[in-house]
């Protein structure tokens, strides 16, 4: 008779297993499945397939039928955040009920729970970080220092920029380095004229092009890809039928595919990571189906751990055994600890009268961008670090009448004029990585799959406080120069998590006694599991982070197969 129970993990075995299939995950996926490994991706949530799977993409605004809003029934559906969830993009997020958590302060956590991730639903800007960046922690002594300085990733960022597709313009500032770009989108001519300003002004501080993942000039890499230039519609977050943007979707997991390496397994509740005693390594990763509701395990010699920073802080944090009780490589007992964010808080907007003859035309799915000019290279502040700021400027308003009717109602339709410019401004701040913002496993509630519920404690310090009050002023400042009015710079007094930036919680270092992960985002002390998401990082910079998984999950990736195929793992 044959052994059942052999056969089925026979089956249930890969060379690999990747948990989580957005931006880090997909290109774990990608790389892993190139250099030939049997991949077995793990998605928590529902299948989307390209295309297919975008039911809002071509909807005409008149085809929703409340303008777009949900329903009072469905907006509950999402608690809180239902009533700035828009009809065309429902579809891909997560609804109330589907993973309880514990708040022992307010924290907001996005979470995509589908294929894909939220590659589906980010705001697609992508800069690179520099060594600034990298030797915060080492000059300033707060969290620890990063392994890796930016020579170590430079030909990571490369690689994913290429195949991404990056629209950006060569700005030659040390504090943000120039990449592989292609055609950037246009400013406006208020963002030209701020622009001038703050040259005219400051020597420190620039206004550039929002770097973003965006094809303006389909390269060859692109075509193969299947995907097009981008329309600029500005209908992202719907899902790109085009595939001018990038997502996992429409790049890296149809990439990996088509290798005939990978295997997708939707509906996949990571419950934990299989820890064998005897070989002193991790076998395997312990699934449930969010269908079924049955338990699976599968198997491989390497893991890669990227299902978003606070699901894969929660995973490693429920993989416990006799070797290590307190979570997967937690010796230090530090996972999970050194939680951080971006700050978001700091706003301002305000009024333009420049350019009365001037309005714009088309849409533009990306905006200008200040990168950080505070205690560059000295500490010049009452606060640690520094901020980069979003600059936009809307369309001018046509404004006319509706009063009247018959003829006077036609003339006053007609009769129209153009109004005034609104510019805006948001800022991103590094948020200092501190031991007290942790999350944790509950020790009594679970979910709805058994699993224990996350507790986040999270919260703002004083750091925080300052810098959006330099946020503030500077920038008021900055609006006053030129010449903009109704000028309005405010706290929005936003929970932490608000940015959808969550990091850390298994940051990378040199020291096992200080860090959870090595140079090569290997735990220290289980060196065939692998985490490359948000959590892994050391510190947050001020710039968006996803660019710095693809490239940090790149380079991993293939450091594995190398070790793979020297067989030290």
């Amino acid at each position: 008779m044959p052994n059942f129970n052999i056969d089925a993990k026979k089956d249930n075995t890969y060379d690999a297993i990747v948990i989580g299939s957005g931006i880090s995950g997909g290109w774990a996926a990608k790389e892993l499945c190139e250099r030939g490994l049997k991949t077995l991706v793990l998605e928590r949530g529902r299948d989307v397939k390209h295309i297919v799977d975008y039911p809002t993409a071509n909807k005409h605004p008149w085809e929703f039928e409340f303008g777009g809003r949900l329903p009072l029934e469905k907006q509950a559906e999402f608690g809180r955040r239902g009533g700035r969830i828009h009809e065309s993009t429902a579809h891909f997020w997560m609804k109330e009920g589907e993973q309880e958590t514990v708040q022992e302060r307010p924290f907001q956590w996005t979470r995509g729970y589908q294929v894909g991730g939220k590659s589906l639903l980010w705001a697609r800007q992508t800069q690179r970080w520099s060594n600034l960046d990298f030797e915060g922690p080492a000059r300033d002594g707060y969290a620890v220092d990063w392994p890796i300085r930016y020579e170590d990733l430079a030909p990571w960022y490369s690689h994913v920029e290429k195949f991404s597709g990056i629209a950006g313009n060569y700005d030659g500032l040390p504090q943000l380095p120039d990449g592989e770009f292609l055609r950037p989108f246009d400013l406006s001519c208020v963002e030209r004229h701020f622009q001038k300003v703050i040259a005219a002004n400051y020597k420190d501080r620039h206004l550039i092009h929002g770097r973003c993942a965006h094809v303006t000039e389909p390269q060859e890499i692109h075509l193969q890809q299947g995907r097009a230039k981008c329309q600029n519609r500005n209908l992202c977050n719907r899902g790109c039928p085009f595939g001018g943007y990038f997502s996992a979707n429409a790049s890296t997991l149809p990439w990996a595919e088509r290798t005939g390496n990978m295997t997708l397994r939707p509906h996949a509740v990571v419950h934990s990571i299989i820890y064998d005693e005897e070989k002193g390594k991790a076998v395997g990763v312990k699934i449930i189906d969010a269908i079924d509701n049955q338990t699976y395990e599968y198997f491989a010699r390497i893991i890669f751990v990227n299902a978003s920073a606070l699901n894969s802080n929660l995973i490693l944090l429920n993989s416990t055994s006799s070797r290590f009780p307190n979570g997967l490589g937690n010796d230090n007992g530090l996972l999970g600890k050194y939680i951080s964010w971006h700050n978001y808080r700091g706003q301002i907007s305000g009024r333009s009268e420049q350019f009365p003859d001037k309005m714009s035309t088309g849409k533009n799915p990306s905006h200008s961008y200040i990168p950080r000019f505070r205690n560059l290279y000295r500490q010049e502040t009452d606060f640690l670090r520094g901020y980069a700021v979003g600059f936009g400027s809307s369309a001018r308003a046509v404004q006319f009448s509706r009063a009247g009717i018959g003829e006077e109602l036609k003339r006053n339709l007609f009769d129209r004029k153009l109004g005034h410019w609104w510019v805006s401004g948001w800022m991103q701040g590094e948020v200092i990585p501190i031991e007290s913002n942790h999350v944790r496993l509950h020790e009594a509630l679970k979910d709805k799959y058994g699993i224990p519920q996350l507790v986040l404690s999270c919260d703002w310090t004083e750091n925080d406080d300052k810098m959006v009050k330099d946020y503030m002023e500077q920038m008021t400042e900055m609006f006053e120069k030129a010449g903009f009015t109704e000028i309005n710079a405010r706290d929005s007094g936003s929970a932490p998590g608000s940015d959808i930036h969550e990091m850390g919680g298994v940051r990378m270092g040199h020291d096992p006694k200080t860090s959870l992960l090595n140079k090569w985002n290997q735990l220290h002390h289980c060196k065939n599991v692998f985490v490359t998401d948000g959590a892994c990082m050391t510190s947050t910079a001020t710039q968006n982070p996803s660019l710095t998984y693809m490239a940090i999950t790149a380079r991993a990736a293939n450091y594995a197969v190398d070790e793979i195929n020297k067989g030290n793992l």
